[in-house]
């Protein structure tokens, strides 16, 4: 394990504290399934700035994050109700690849999936929305346009009701 992935399991440990203490309606966990450091980075400072404090946990490939969400390797199951930020480019397992296991997974087919993806192909797009994701959303920048993004995030889980 590298120095960052020592700093993001510890951030995870302390989102995870945080959300135990809100005492919302919902406590939602937030998987997100990202390969790329830099915009995993991006993502946890959004939510930051955002004040989000829900639990997120982090899986750099498809197969990672069934791992997580089947509780493989000595460690729980991903417990309900969660949402999955899913990129589609990713090593091993690719975002589509996840979605085609996930929703055969009787445990997990109900999930709530956005993709947060660089690529605005069509083929992608049908593809995903093909297996039942919640949203598509093309990751143009990291700025403004991405903060709106996880406000609508934000403001999708305070209202909807999630499988449990």
């Amino acid at each position: 394990m590298n120095m960052e992935d020592d700093q993001e399991r510890r951030q995870e440990r302390r989102g995870e504290r945080r959300g135990e203490r809100r005492g919302e309606q919902q406590e939602v966990r937030v998987l997100l399934v990202e390969d790329d450091l830099i915009q995993r980075k991006a993502i946890r400072r959004a939510f930051d700035k955002r004040r989000i404090a829900n639990p997120i946990h982090v899986a750099e490939d498809g197969l990672e994050a069934l791992a997580i969400l089947r509780g493989e390797g000595g460690r729980p199951p991903l417990a309900k109700p969660y949402l999955i930020l899913l990129d589609l480019n990713m090593p091993r397992m690719n975002g589509i690849e996840f979605l085609r296991e996930l929703r055969a997974d009787p445990q997990h087919k109900d999930a709530i999936v956005f993709v947060l993806t660089t690529s605005s192909e069509e083929e992608d797009r049908v593809q995903a929305y093909a297996l039942h994701v919640a949203g598509y959303i093309v990751k143009s920048d990291f700025g403004q346009g991405f903060m709106r993004v996880i406000d609508l995030l934000q403001h999708y889980w305070r209202i909807v009701e999630f499988p449990r």
